[in-house]
């Protein structure tokens, strides 16, 4: 079965490409198509705006569309950067002074816990749409470790790790990381769905 991928953000694909490998899916992209519109991320929650993507999408490209949304939150900033997340430090999108701003709010703070959260949401062509969530508990470590990943990896510490997420090798990273519990969840509840 053909399924499209809302998202044109090139790590989240690798990522979702690598969980998914053994699917049985083809994984299509918005690159794929023409004339896709952008969607504005602009709901005050992970799940809505997840919805709104895959929903907006699935309608245009006339397929079953699975989308996600997905940051970080750290309980000593009341759950910031939340859904800011990717654009932390303002427009346009820059992980290096978002993990600057990050590391600066975080400064002399003794509560290092946070958490990856991801929404990943399922939209049938004609715009029913589920949704299901994964987390990935951590800490915020005092300086940014390991090359790779992306966003806030070098600064995020999974429970029972010593490693960052950029310091992890990817594999290890896709097995443990909010979107693999995400798409995980997912594939559980949705494996009759997309076969």
């Amino acid at each position: 079965m053909k399924i499209l991928i809302a998202t044109r953000n090139q790590h989240k694909l690798t990522e979702i490409r690598e969980i998914f490998s053994d699917s049985g899916l083809e994984l299509l992209t918005v690159d794929d198509f023409s004339g896709l519109p952008e969607v504005e991320e602009d709901a005050d929650t992970f799940a809505l705006n997840a919805i709104k993507k895959a929903v907006t999408l699935a309608m245009v490209a006339k397929m079953w569309t699975l989308a996600d949304d997905s940051g970080l939150e750290v309980d000593a900033l009341g759950g910031e950067p939340g859904i800011y997340s990717a654009r932390y430090a303002g427009e346009p999108v820059d992980y290096e002074a978002n993990n600057r701003k990050l590391l600066k709010e975080m400064e002399g703070v003794a509560d290092r816990n946070a958490r990856f959260r991801c929404v990943i949401a399922l939209s049938t062509p004609e715009g029913f749409s589920q949704y299901v969530e994964g987390v990935c508990e951590g800490v915020i470590v005092n300086d940014e470790r390991g090359e790779d990943g992306f966003g806030y990896d070098p600064l995020f510490m999974p429970d029972g790790y010593e490693d960052t997420f950029a310091e992890m090798d990817s594999g290890l990273k896709n097995s443990i990381s909010h979107r693999a519990n995400a798409l995980r969840i997912a594939w559980e509840k949705w494996e009759k769905l997309l076969k």
